[in-house]
């Protein structure tokens, strides 16, 4: 169900970054995109951890994650981040 309702978070992410035909908005839903796809990923393996510890630090990361991408996506909109941005180097 919560892969579900992610799938469909991101889904509708895509249909707004289609109506909003601008290149920089279309960059910056990108960068949202991705970070919430490595975010999934890692709260994901942080499930099927059996250390507490590790699955904890692991969805801290997840967090990281969406707040940077956030950020780098922000950053890109108002004209002060680079259009390159990577989340999968984090």
């Amino acid at each position: 169900m919560k892969i579900l309702v992610k799938a469909a978070a991101a889904v509708g992410l895509l249909a707004l970054a289609a109506c909003n035909n601008t290149a920089t908005e279309n960059k910056a839903d990108a960068i949202e995109a991705n970070g919430a796809n490595v975010a999934e990923n890692l709260e994901e393996a942080a499930e099927n951890m059996t250390n507490d510890q590790a699955a904890e630090a692991t969805e801290n990361k997840a967090d990281a994650v969406r707040e940077s991408t956030e950020e780098k996506a922000d950053a890109v909109r108002e004209g002060n981040g680079s259009v390159e941005s990577n989340v999968s180097g984090m």
